[in-house]
């Protein structure tokens, strides 16, 4: 079983949760920090939002504030988010090879559903696995064992294919193959993705062939 994260790794989507962020930052004059970026990205939506009220000592709650991201960055999901160069060709050439595939994302389900349908991509995986459903963040080993069971596999059977480095090092502890991907958002954490990989790409058109 070959699990694909979405955001950074099949789709070029970083940039725009920094987007968000800067507005969500800029409504309330707030400045964002590099712990706070660090922290927030990946995490999935329940965890993030807490810890924004907490860090920033919102009055909003997190529900709120889920919402709030929720509707900036929904048009960028529908409209003008594309698949990351490469992400394409290897789903195709991995259904061509008859691999079984799923989506694992720490991102908000409905936003995650919107890229997979626009984009088409539903038709390669058997399903969408969404760490929200688990109340574990993608840095917890446990969430890969979780998807390993629900797709009846053993974690020594699968791979995940990643950008975020603490996510590799997640996967990789619960007894999965890791392909790091690089991504922009975590550029000076290379080495960290190489790292915490078994193999590490700088674009996906490498995995072709």
């Amino acid at each position: 079983m070959i699990f694909f994260d979405l955001d950074g790794t099949l789709i070029d989507s970083n940039g725009v949760w920094l987007q968000v962020d800067q507005e969500f930052a800029a409504r309330r004059g707030l400045e964002l920090t590099e712990e706070y970026s660090q922290t927030v990205g990946h995490s999935i939506f329940p965890i993030a939002a807490r810890y924004t009220k907490e860090y920033f000592r919102l009055d909003e709650e997190p529900e709120a504030i889920m919402e709030e991201w929720q509707e900036l960055a929904r048009d960028a999901y529908a409209h003008t988010i594309p698949l990351k160069p490469g992400a394409r060709e290897l789903l195709e050439a991995l259904r061509a090879q008859g691999q079984r595939m799923a989506l694992l994302t720490a991102g908000l389900p409905v936003l995650a559903k919107i890229a997979v349908e626009r984009h088409g991509l539903g038709q390669y995986f058997e399903g969408l696995f969404f760490a929200q459903d688990t109340g574990l963040e993608k840095r917890n080993p446990e969430v890969y064992r979780i998807a390993a069971r629900q797709f009846g596999v053993c974690p020594a059977d699968c791979v995940l294919i990643e950008d975020a480095p603490h996510n590799c090092a997640a996967a990789r502890d619960a007894g999965l193959k890791v392909v790091g991907v690089y991504d922009d958002f975590y550029a000076s954490r290379w080495e960290d993705v190489a790292g915490n990989s078994h193999r590490a790409v700088r674009s996906l058109l490498e995995l072709l062939g």
